[in-house]
């Protein structure tokens, strides 16, 4: 029996999700041990915060650039916008979860009222548009990467490319939002 992943988009789409998910759970309740990931120095830690804030503007515009180019009838260009955020939203995850398997979260150091109200519903909003998003950034990328530029068109890439690129946005903005409190305003 063959098996061509064209024909399994929606059960890749949950392995990968779970997969992902689970890795993302599993750093921020403490489930990944640290002695298992090597330590990198102080500074290289410091950095991983403000390397992400780079990453997440560059995501961004490469995200906008793709709906730019999707709209103006230039797949390619979108095709290589939209990887090249998907990319950066990797290389996000991955330091993510670097620095949090081995320092653990960064807690809010300003004061308790803009903790509140301001911290903890941007936070929470990022990350339920973070976790949302998985799954269908994953299903529309499987889409367009498992068939040819010319049946992407017959497929729910659009539908589901508009809401994962609404979603990714959102999150990428409100995650440097997140960032500015933390590291910038306090």
């Amino acid at each position: 029996m063959e098996f061509r992943a064209r024909n399994h988009v929606g059960g890749l789409t949950a392995a990968l999700s779970v997969v992902s998910l689970a890795l993302v759970f599993g750093a921020v309740l403490g489930a990944i041990p640290r002695a298992a990931i090597p330590h990198a120095s102080e500074e290289v830690l410091r950095a991983i915060p403000h390397v992400n804030a780079v990453i997440s503007t560059i995501a961004i515009v490469t995200i906008l650039a793709g709906i730019r180019f999707v709209r103006r009838g230039e797949i390619a260009r979108h095709r290589q916008m939209m990887l090249a955020s998907f990319a950066l939203f990797a290389t996000f995850l991955v330091l993510y979860l670097y620095k949090v398997v081995v320092q653990g979260t960064t807690e809010f150091p300003g004061p308790e009222t803009i903790y509140q109200f301001v911290y903890l519903p941007t936070l929470a909003i990022h990350m339920l548009l973070a976790i949302v998003c998985v799954p269908v950034v994953y299903y529309a990328l499987l889409l367009a990467m498992t068939r040819p530029i010319s049946e992407v068109f017959g497929t729910n890439h659009a539908r589901f490319g508009r809401l994962a690129a609404s979603l990714w946005l959102v999150s990428f903005v409100l995650g440097n939002v997140v960032y500015l409190l933390l590291y910038v305003l306090y």
